[in-house]
């Protein structure tokens, strides 16, 4: 396994997973329940992305990566500033829009940056942003 391909892992590692934390971070709040449904398909995804790409990792004796702890507390304390002012479903379709959006954008220059990545790597690196694409069209009904 190649160093970009080792990179591009690890960072899908720390996306799907700070995706994963999102979701369950403002599920106590949601009171639709399309809302609920929708937020609870993308988390599997992210979830079955996951382990995919963690066994990738491990079937080369590679760690697999966490998400950056600023980043992490930032979007804790985002989520729960935002949902103290104004607590609805609205709030939280904009909050998870907001996440996707950022992950896209992320996983995109990381995929662009590792670019010596193996074929593997690359697909579900693809595999993440759609499913972040997708999300963020299933909510945009609820924003």
């Amino acid at each position: 396994m190649n160093e970009d391909t080792v990179k591009l892992l690890r960072e899908c590692s720390a996306g799907a997973k700070m995706g994963i934390d999102s979701i369950e971070d403002v599920m106590s709040h949601v009171k639709d329940s399309k809302l609920a449904e929708s937020l609870s398909t993308c988390r599997d995804e992210h979830e079955n992305l996951s382990a995919r790409i963690d066994g990738m990792l491990s079937a080369h004796d590679e760690p697999t990566k966490s998400p950056n702890i600023m980043a992490k507390s930032m979007s804790w304390m985002k989520t729960n500033f935002k949902l103290s002012v104004e607590d609805d479903d609205r709030t939280v379709a904009s909050l998870i829009t907001d996440g996707c959006n950022m992950g896209v954008k992320s996983l995109t220059r990381y995929l662009n940056e590792y670019s010596a990545a193996d074929q593997s790597a690359k697909d579900v690196a693809k595999e993440l942003i759609d499913s972040e694409d997708i999300c963020t069209q299933n909510i945009r009904q609820f924003l």
